[in-house]
């Protein structure tokens, strides 16, 4: 028994319907250039999403040291005022 929500996706003689649409629509020709252009495009987004994911990582690993505060009459305030000895 197939699952109710994959139902609606083609199977069978389907496949074949579609593939004989898509050739009549684009022409035999422009197949393989459409082929071509959806793995590439696949490609690029692929190396984005792996880019973003690096950049995300990197920024939740990353620790920022708090830098001495300054205040207005020219007194700086350390980071960390308590030394553990």
């Amino acid at each position: 028994m197939q699952h109710p929500f994959l139902a609606w996706l083609p199977h069978g003689m389907d496949f074949f319907w579609l593939f004989l649409l898509a050739v009549l629509l684009f022409g035999a020709n422009k197949l393989p250039q459409l082929a071509k252009g959806l793995g590439k495009s696949l490609g690029e987004f692929k190396k984005a999403k792996e880019d973003f994911e690096k950049e995300l990582h990197s920024a939740t690993t990353e620790t920022k040291k708090p830098e001495n505060q300054t205040l207005s009459d020219g007194t700086s305030i350390p980071s960390d005022p308590v030394k553990k000895t």
